[in-house]
């Protein structure tokens, strides 16, 4: 069965993002970088399952865990953290995120939330 699911991020915020990182850092984008993925989800066991099946797909799980809360009374959200390191253009970190948010609807998390990228360097700091 085909999930269809879009991108949480746009293409265009995408541009912006790449075009930004080129003219604010030194960060040579077209080189393996390391970039980290978000999703979130009521509860803790379906990350758990997403994790061991995101961690057989090569990516490394950094942490699962719960979100504080402005109000005591707000509902849970639970968040999994997982990396790779890996070369991203606008056009391959677009097919990522879309493919990531068909994992999320298709593992019944509440969302794929997006990425974030750093130098590889920095994991050895």
């Amino acid at each position: 069965m085909t999930v269809q699911a879009q991108s949480p991020v746009p293409r265009e915020q995408l541009e912006q993002m790449f075009a930004n990182i080129t003219k604010q850092t030194k960060w040579d984008m077209s080189r393996p970088m390391l970039w980290g993925y978000f999703f979130t989800n009521k509860s803790r066991p379906p990350l758990e399952a997403a994790a061991k099946e995101l961690s057989a797909q090569g990516y490394k799980v950094v942490n699962i865990y719960l979100s504080d809360k402005d109000k005591p009374n707000a509902p849970d959200l639970w968040w999994l953290h997982v990396e790779r390191v890996e070369a991203h253009s606008v056009e391959s970190l677009h097919s990522r995120n879309t493919e990531l948010a068909a994992f999320a609807k298709r593992s019944r998390l509440g969302a794929y939330d997006g990425m974030d990228v750093g130098p590889v360097a920095a994991v050895n700091k």
